[in-house]
């Protein structure tokens, strides 16, 4: 299906970028293509928006356009032209001579882009000294000039930073200042905003509406809806390697024919009430089975809620605190270079009521990630402390913690990274069972049915088949790598689930899975979650409160629908108005 410009008032802007029935595929030839078929046209001045989920094929279309689809894969194409160029064919050392004068590439990981060991001015100064004739003086005038058009204030002063150097967003418009300074006609940007904090993301597209303006056609790849319709003229939805649907903006938001369009469209968590489906149930799940608890001091039996083993309608109810965890007055600083001194954590406090979700929200160093750190003991503070089930935690020496630590679990950003990779997904929660204090079914054939039923059950309760038991994390998606997270979080039968950014690297669909799941589990186990977020829509629909942190510090604190509806911090303000919606 092709896209093709709505528009007829008025002379038609010079075409960009022409792709007709694009193919591309990996191996031999017996392979199935991941991009198949796909066509669409770009005008100067205009933002086409390519969405679709992980795996869809929406960036090895991206790169491909740029001949970076890589030596292993099979390229072809009717038509793949640049201002009416065919570009099909050419080699690595002509594709060299056009990127970054016809086209350029912004990707979503400004840090592992940009080279960390080289000053940005040296960085976005090589294609001018390649392209151009300018002299050395000459491109550093003009790098100050590229950044600074890029949004970076004062670029005088972080021009001889490296990338490592740099704030997220910094960073991000370094990159783009990069993708930029021979104007190019064409700028293919892949995921620029993904993981960005609310208000840098705004600042991002902010730069790109500017750019467009200008007359640079942008193809921009997301898996967000909201985020696109900020900027897109047009919008291509790809699922499965082709185009199921192409429009207008108004069009394909407002109306949309495909079922995938509706499906991605209901992810979108920004305004959707708490306890609220985002995925589809495609599958029934079963409730979550009984466990055995963790094993906790006598002395707190009377204060862990009733186990999932023996919640019946015939059980007695138990005496249960009405605070699961709490922070009182926590601080925390790290010596930086130079002697100085940084406050990430400047007396914070919090309370997290029994079987409730407390929602932490704030940019990029902020004290979220710390602040989680000390909850769960894991980072000592300077002052204050946190409370466990009403009794002492942070302040306890680690051997007197132990026993209590399988009441709370993690979930982190990057549980990619918190993997062994060289375990399967049966080694890794085998070891998160078999760590838990008392959860030893001892040795023999007995033990290890009853480790095999543990494996099993911990599996069940997060929706994952038995079938990738013996698959290792990096042979998962992204989803599974999560629920395999949440799954080994729950091998303790914890109470509180500290859950750090889980969902800011999946895409919309993903996320919106992984949120359900969170939810439903919740709900059957009575966890707490202490649920930390850059994204404000994601933390809107799963809290029941909200702490909104700024440099440390927590600045507003209320009900969800209080700081949602009726913000009383300019900071707080300031967020909820960088926030991207469905338009």
């Amino acid at each position: 299906m092709s896209a093709t410009d709505s528009r007829s008032a008025g002379p038609h802007p010079a075409v960009a970028l022409r792709v007709r029935n694009l193919r591309v595929g990996f191996g031999d030839a017996s392979a199935a293509d991941v991009v198949r078929g796909v066509s669409f046209e770009l005008r100067a001045g205009e933002c086409l928006a390519i969405v679709g989920d992980s795996g869809s094929g929406k960036s090895v279309t991206a790169r491909s356009i740029l001949g970076l689809a890589g030596t292993a894969a099979r390229v072809s194409a009717d038509e793949l032209s640049l201002a009416g160029e065919s570009v099909l064919g050419l080699s690595e050392a002509a594709w060299r001579r056009r990127r970054g004068r016809d086209v350029g590439l912004v990707l979503q990981d400004a840090l592992a882009s940009l080279d960390p060991l080289r000053p940005i001015i040296r960085e976005i100064g090589d294609s001018l000294r390649l392209h151009t004739r300018l002299d050395q003086s000459e491109r550093s005038r003009k790098v100050l000039e590229i950044l600074a058009a890029a949004g970076l204030a004062q670029p005088e002063l972080y021009a001889g930073r490296r990338s490592g150097e740099l704030s997220g967003g910094q960073r991000q418009r370094a990159l783009i200042a990069a993708a930029l300074a021979l104007d190019p006609p064409l700028l293919v940007a892949d995921e620029p905003t993904t993981a960005l904090d609310v208000t840098v993301q705004a600042q991002v597209l902010d730069l790109l509406e500017q750019v467009r303006a200008r007359g640079t056609a942008i193809v921009l790849i997301s898996h967000d809806l909201a985020v696109v319709s900020r900027i897109a003229d047009r919008i291509a939805v790809i699922h499965e390697g082709r185009i199921i649907e192409t429009g207008t903006t108004a069009e394909v938001l407002q109306n949309p024919r495909h079922a995938e369009t509706r499906r991605m469209l209901a992810a979108v968590p920004v305004d959707r009430p708490r306890g609220s489906r985002l995925a589809p149930a495609t599958a029934v799940r079963e409730p979550v089975v009984a466990h055995p608890p963790a094993r906790v001091p006598e002395h707190l039996a009377e204060r862990v809620p009733v186990s999932v083993a023996s919640r019946t309608p015939a059980a007695k109810p138990v005496a249960e605190p009405v605070i699961a965890l709490e922070a009182i007055g926590l601080s925390k600083s790290f010596r930086g270079p130079h002697g100085t001194v940084h406050r990430a954590v400047d007396e914070v406090s919090f309370r997290l009521p029994r079987g409730s979700t407390l929602g932490i929200v704030g940019e990029s160093g902020s004290g979220k990630t710390t602040t989680a750190r000390l909850a769960l003991a894991l980072t000592a503070a300077d002052t204050g402390e946190v409370r466990l089930l009403g009794e002492a935690w942070s302040t306890l020496p680690e051997r007197d913690r132990r026993a209590r630590r399988p009441l709370v679990g993690a979930v982190y950003q990057d549980v990619l990274g918190s993997f062994d990779p060289r375990l399967s997904v049966r080694e890794i929660l085998h070891h998160a069972v078999a760590a838990t204090a008392g959860s030893s079914a001892g040795g023999g054939s007995a033990g290890r049915r009853a480790m095999a039923a543990r494996v099993s059950a911990l599996l069940d309760d997060v929706g994952l088949a038995e079938s990738l038991l013996e698959r290792r994390p990096t042979d998962l998606s992204g989803g599974q790598r999560q629920r395999v997270g949440i799954a080994r979080a729950l091998a303790s039968t914890p109470q509180i689930l500290i859950c750090d950014e889980p969902v800011s690297a999946l895409d919309v669909s993903v996320q919106a899975q992984v949120l359900d799941l969170l939810d439903e589990l919740q709900r059957e186990l009575k966890l707490s979650l202490l649920f930390i977020s850059h994204d404000l829509g994601v933390i809107q629909h799963v809290s029941d409160t909200v702490a909104v942190m700024q440099n440390g510090r927590v600045v507003e604190t209320g009900t969800a629908a209080e700081v949602f509806t009726a913000p009383t911090h300019p900071y707080t303000q300031a967020l909820l108005a960088a926030v991207p919606r469905l338009h």
